[in-house]
């Protein structure tokens, strides 16, 4: 399997705090059946802002180490970037990553307040034949209220990424059963586990793996698991299976406080 969004590079964001924390985590996902990372540190301007050729020295010092410890994994370079007017000029200035020097690029929302100029962003984007993996969509509160945009937003051609821990409860139980009607309606493309931390998802991912294969089955979960990840990984065009708008029933609707009249 592939791990497609990780914190894992030391020091560089609010993910490890420390090179050995750094190998524990890439010995956990080893465990959890990961053979391939990639690493997505955030890049936000003003908080985040590691660029590409530190982030190249660490990849490789990490990389060196581990071949030295005779580790058959292998881990790729990205950015989970937030989301802003200047994504394209933070790519050409090698300030941030597309996902292994691809034309895939990870990115991310506010997790509360929805953005006016997503639509502006990803035209963009596409302009420059970039393909938007949005991260995590099932987190942001407004794709909670409205989750006929992430039907919208594939329409458009932007790839989702969930994560790995919403469908066991994880962030709460909003973005769980949103996770599953994603999952439900081919409204996910990729799993990442967007670890942190130690001693955290990793240790979890049997429970994630076996609720996942009961919504999807195997098939589906080898190819947002494996086959997918790949073909991003090598800069190949993902066909995808053909996605249908999320319908909450009313239940759903009192749950996630949506008005029933608008």
């Amino acid at each position: 399997m592939i791990d497609f969004h990780t914190h894992i590079l030391p020091n560089i964001d609010d993910g490890s705090r420390s090179i050995e924390e750094t190998f524990n985590l890439i010995e956990e996902a080893k465990q959890a059946g990961f053979d391939k990372i990639v690493l997505t540190p955030h890049y936000m301007e003003g908080y985040y802002e590691t660029d590409v050729a530190e982030r190249e020295v660490w990849l490789d010092a990490i990389s060196k180490n581990l071949y030295i410890k005779n580790y058959a994994g292998k881990l790729y370079l990205g950015n989970e970037i937030y989301m802003s007017d200047n994504m394209i000029g933070l790519l050409e200035n090698a300030k941030a990553s597309t996902i292994n020097n691809t034309s895939y690029v990870l990115f991310e929302l506010p997790l509360n307040s929805e953005p006016l100029n997503l639509y502006n962003i990803i035209y963009q984007m596409q302009q420059y034949k970039i393909v938007p993996i949005l991260a995590h969509p099932e987190r942001y509160a407004f794709m909670q209220k409205e989750p006929e945009l992430l039907y919208d937003l594939v329409e458009k051609g932007v790839l989702l990424q969930a994560n790995y821990g919403s469908i066991i409860g994880q962030y709460g139980k909003k973005p769980q059963n949103l996770v599953r009607k994603m999952f439900e309606n081919n409204l996910v493309h990729f799993l990442g586990s967007d670890v942190h931390r130690e001693h955290t998802i990793y240790k979890r991912m049997p429970e994630c793996l076996m609720e996942i294969e009961s919504i999807i089955g195997e098939e589906c979960l080898e190819e947002l698991t494996t086959k997918n990840p790949e073909l991003a990984l090598a800069n190949k065009k993902i066909e995808i299976r053909t996605p249908s708008k999320i319908e909450y029933n009313f239940k759903e609707k009192m749950f996630m406080n949506i008005g029933l009249f608008k």
